[in-house]
């Protein structure tokens, strides 16, 4: 693989940037400055699975951005037994996305592995995130220079795992499928998605709780080095 492989494209959170951490640190950050008198790590408890579930259905095109952006908050609030009117919720919403990217933790072995990739391939981002939030967590956490394009899904008008987005990442890239490798944490969007039309992929398990298939796996990213 090592000789054939060009090109790496990489999903940017849950796999580069640290989207737990900073997220749970906006969600601090702005119940504190609407005073939301929640217990924090209760909130995040519930909410995070909500997420998981409102990301699920946005790929499908089953809610939309506005949607998943205010029912995600709505439902956890819920979930939690804090009453919390909409006016606020809207509030908090926009809030969440003006902050997110004012937080920069990635994962630990970041800017050792794309030091690492750099010179030895063309590195690349395929993301499900929103334009406008994924330029900004890139440029403020220093790793948008590693990479010679940057592929969302508000670009192609669909989200990983649909075949369009990898194939215009690829073409965007001036590359072949038999050429690329996918690095991601998401079965379905980045591993399937990719596997799909013919890339090599490996799974980031960061949480390491899914060996369940037969896709090569990684729980830290320095591994990468045992890979490329």
């Amino acid at each position: 693989m090592k000789n054939q492989i060009k090109h790496v494209f990489f999903d940017l959170d849950h796999t580069l940037w640290d989207f737990d951490k900073n997220s749970g640190l906006t969600f601090e950050k702005i119940f504190n400055g609407n005073k939301i008198d929640i217990d924090l790590n209760d909130f995040l408890r519930v909410y995070e699975p909500i997420n998981f579930q409102y990301w699920k259905l946005y790929r499908e095109e089953k809610v939309t951005k506005s949607a998943l952006r205010y029912g995600r908050l709505k439902e956890a609030f819920d979930g939690v037994g804090v009453h919390v009117e909409d006016d606020m919720i809207q509030l908090l919403s926009d809030a969440y996305i003006d902050e997110l990217t004012t937080f920069n933790h990635l994962f630990e072995g970041t800017f050792e592995i794309l030091d690492y990739l750099k010179g030895k391939y063309e590195l690349h981002i395929i993301t499900n995130g929103f334009e406008e939030a994924q330029e900004k967590k890139m440029t403020t956490s220093n790793i948008r220079s590693y990479f010679q394009t940057v592929t969302n899904s508000e670009m192609v008008g669909v989200k990983k795992p649909n075949p369009k987005i990898f194939n215009f990442a690829l073409e965007l890239a001036k590359t072949k499928a038999d050429e690329s490798l996918m690095i991601g944490d998401n079965i379905e969007a980045d591993i399937e998605g990719a596997h799909n039309i013919g890339m090599d992929t490996i799974h980031f398990d960061y949480k390491d709780s899914d060996n369940n298939h037969d896709f090569k796996r990684i729980t830290n990213l320095k591994m990468l080095v045992n890979h490329l």
